[in-house]
């Protein structure tokens, strides 16, 4: 049951990455004057794809927390790293952003230390 907490974990920190990039394409660019910004991100703060972001940060830490109930933090937390990976796929995916060969490699790094680190 552990590994699902950490699971729920990584799926949620995505989600809430993912939507509030999305939130954020949509709003459009990021004003230059103060008052602009401030009233650009508050719009932003009340917008529900944005609250469900900031309740899936909250979930994401409650699940982390059973997960930890169970688990060595050094062993779990490089699972973590998964999510760095499903962001970057799912943002080439969805908003088009490029695999270049380093990200591409660095995302093998990645892999290849979550394999490692999660033994023992």
């Amino acid at each position: 049951m552990s590994y699902f907490y950490i699971l729920c974990t990584i799926l949620l920190t995505v989600y809430g990455q993912l939507a509030i990039k999305w939130q954020v394409l949509e709003a459009g660019l990021f004003p230059k004057t103060n008052k602009e910004k401030i009233w650009f991100l508050l719009n932003l703060l009340i917008n529900p794809w944005v609250i469900s972001a900031f309740l899936a940060a909250l979930l994401a830490s409650v699940t982390w927390m059973a997960a930890m109930t169970k688990l060595q933090l050094s062993h779990a937390y490089p699972f973590m790293s998964l999510a760095f990976v499903l962001v970057m796929l799912f943002s080439a995916l969805l908003f088009n952003e490029p695999i270049t060969a380093p990200k591409l490699a660095g995302l093998l790094l990645v892999i290849l230390g979550l394999a490692i680190g999660s033994q023992g």
